[in-house]
């Protein structure tokens, strides 16, 4: 399984948006010029998000976007749910019954990978990463 540009990007777009301060709204030019990542592409990817509650867009001359709900109450795996679609590593696990289901003998291996997956980007909330994000700044490199 592989995260595409849009789950990188977005992740990355919530991120900048939690590290500003709370209730402050940006708009998709001032996210672009800051994580190099085109505002057109950025629109694109908020459609989904909006759509998720991940994000508010707020309208007018001050407008811009915001995360839609607290940031410990926003998962990585909600993120990366809304703009790729399921985690699954092989199509057979949820999205499509398996004709050999019965004698699959890999199934299991996908089934177990599929959940231990979800439970890993489920357990990380954006409030983590910002905390994250933070205690990089206070590390001591030592050579």
């Amino acid at each position: 399984m592989r995260i595409s540009t849009k789950g990188r990007y977005s992740l990355e777009a919530l991120l900048y948006m939690a590290l500003l301060p709370a209730g402050e709204s940006v708009s998709a030019r001032v996210i672009s010029q800051n994580t190099s990542i085109s505002d057109g592409y950025l629109e694109q990817l908020f459609i989904p998000l909006r759509k998720a509650g991940i994000i508010q867009g707020i309208r007018g001359p001050l407008g811009g976007y915001l995360p839609g709900r607290a940031l410990e109450r926003i998962s990585v795996g909600q993120i990366l749910r809304a703009v790729e679609g399921e985690l699954e590593p092989v199509d057979c696990v949820t999205s499509k019954p398996c004709p050999a289901q019965s004698y699959c003998t890999s199934r299991h291996t996908w089934s177990e990978l599929y959940k231990e997956i979800n439970t890993c980007v489920d357990s990380i909330s954006l409030a983590d990463l910002v905390k994250a994000y933070h205690a990089m700044d206070k590390m001591e490199y030592v050579i």
